[in-house]
């Protein structure tokens, strides 16, 4: 690491950090020439492969962008695409892949907008998987209700039942 005061080709470290949520490493350093004192920032660089072959780095901001577009009009805070854009970049760091299909990326936001906004994530979904038609949605939102429906003791889910009139 070159000092970036007298510009020495080396320098010490003399304590290592990792950053709060563990995304980064703090290196405080010295260099032994002009035994100046500096900190330098290590992230590792994670590449999405887009669909055309293109590698291009992994952004948070552009999945909270995408989750944006598709939660205008919703009541969605600030705060909360921001932490859905955290849990997206988290679960994609954990595959430990260097480079990885942008599909994958997709997919890691799928789970969490479900459980911040489902008309924000049909939206999204409608885009990422290219529904077509009508029908493309209300399999989506059959999907959607049996999964947080419990299921009926004859083991269909509730959203089936026909009520019974005596």
């Amino acid at each position: 690491m070159h000092c970036p005061f007298c510009r020495h080709l080396d320098s010490r470290v003399i304590d290592s950090r990792s950053s709060e949520d563990g995304t980064a490493t703090r290196r405080r350093r010295l260099c032994p020439e002009c035994n100046q004192r500096f900190t330098t920032i290590e992230t590792t660089m994670l590449m999405i492969v887009k669909r055309s072959g293109v590698t291009e780095q992994f952004c948070r901001e552009k999945v909270i962008a995408g989750v944006r577009q598709a939660c205008q009009g919703r009541p969605v805070s600030e705060d909360a695409l921001a932490r859905l854009g955290q849990t997206v970049e988290y679960t994609v760091r954990a595959l430990g892949c260097a480079h990885l299909p942008a599909h994958e990326v997709g997919l890691a936001v799928l789970g969490p907008l479900r459980d911040l906004d489902e008309v924000a994530y049909l939206r999204f979904a409608s885009v990422y998987r290219g529904f077509e038609s009508l029908s493309d949605f209300e399999a989506e939102i059959r999907r959607l209700r049996a999964e947080r429906e419990p299921a009926s003791p004859g083991g269909e889910p509730a959203a089936d039942r026909v009520p019974v009139h005596a």
